[in-house]
């Protein structure tokens, strides 16, 4: 299977997934229940996740994850953003939906729909990030509503969520030309009018990944690196999936000796400015040179 079918096969697992988690009803259920039964289901279709299911409740824009046996529950208020990541050999499907229980966010929903159609209409071969943003921005602002600001969609390369080129969701100086067969997830991230359309750092940082494999001097922590390598690689990986092989209590101490030796970052939650409701909604895209592929759209596969 070459990389393009990698990536085909990703974003119609992912795709399936998060249609069906579109359909559920999860006013009652756990986070923990949510992001065990949507990570479950993607191995289950053939695919690994590239990174632990966001569940982001609300003002979280995104980056929680569900802790071990997360009490969270969902309410009929809640806003609640699936961010779901799958690969196959390395090669990432990212793609994102947001679920309203609340009539009153129905139309902030529609808004990030609505602005990712238009982003998509311009993610061309050779089109201009700034184009993308430009769009973005128009569409949100015609809604009633208004971008986030410092979130950005991304390219991804192999085993790399993040890889270097952003795709902002503003119209903004600088500029890059999107490539031929070049995977780029696009992602609208919509606040009130209310609200700043800037997020900051939470105090919740429950998604590590590895950023260094250079030796602690220390066996036991050089060793759960290396069995983290071995698992992940690079890409992000949360607190539940090493569970099956380490007591809770030590896993937390190997992860803070980790992190304090800048081994592992730690990612913390994106809180909205002025902790007003945020939706998000994601396809992940790949331009060739007569037609861009949406790998992430059911319609496409």
């Amino acid at each position: 299977m070459d990389f393009i079918e990698c990536y085909r096969k990703a974003g119609r697992i992912a795709c399936s997934v998060r249609d069906l988690a579109k359909k559920k009803e999860y006013v009652g259920k756990t986070l923990y229940e949510i992001c065990e039964k949507i990570e479950k289901e993607i191995i289950e279709n053939g695919g690994f996740p590239a990174f632990p299911v966001n569940v982001s409740l609300n003002e979280i824009a995104a980056h929680y994850t569900a802790e071990p046996d997360d009490p969270k529950i969902v309410g009929e208020e809640d806003v609640l953003k699936i961010d779901i990541g799958v690969h196959v050999a390395g090669y990432i499907a990212d793609t994102a939906v947001t679920i309203s229980y609340n009539n009153e966010y129905h139309s902030l929903v529609k808004a990030s729909e609505n602005a990712l159609k238009e982003a998509l209409k311009v993610a061309r071969n050779r089109a201009k990030s700034s184009e993308i943003g430009k769009a973005i921005e128009n569409s949100i602002i015609k809604s009633g509503y208004i971008p986030i600001k410092n979130l950005s969609g991304h390219s991804l390369e192999r085993y790399t969520i993040h890889a270097g080129k952003s795709i902002p969701n503003i119209n903004s100086f600088g500029s890059f030309l999107l490539e031929p067969d070049q995977a780029y997830a696009i992602e609208p991230f919509v606040t009130l009018k209310n609200g700043i359309g800037i997020v900051h750092e939470g105090k919740v940082a429950n998604i590590f990944a590895i950023i260094s494999r250079k030796p602690t001097k220390n066996k036991e922590l050089d060793n759960f690196l290396n069995d983290i390598w071995g698992r992940y690689k690079s890409l992000p990986f949360a607190l539940r999936w090493v569970l099956d092989s380490y007591d809770e209590k030590n896993a937390r101490y190997l992860l803070d000796n980790l992190k304090k030796k800048k081994n592992i970052h730690a990612y913390p939650t994106l809180v909205e400015g002025n902790n007003m409701m945020v939706a998000q909604s994601e396809h992940t895209i790949i331009p060739h040179e007569t037609f861009t592929e949406v790998i992430t759209s059911c319609t496409n596969n």
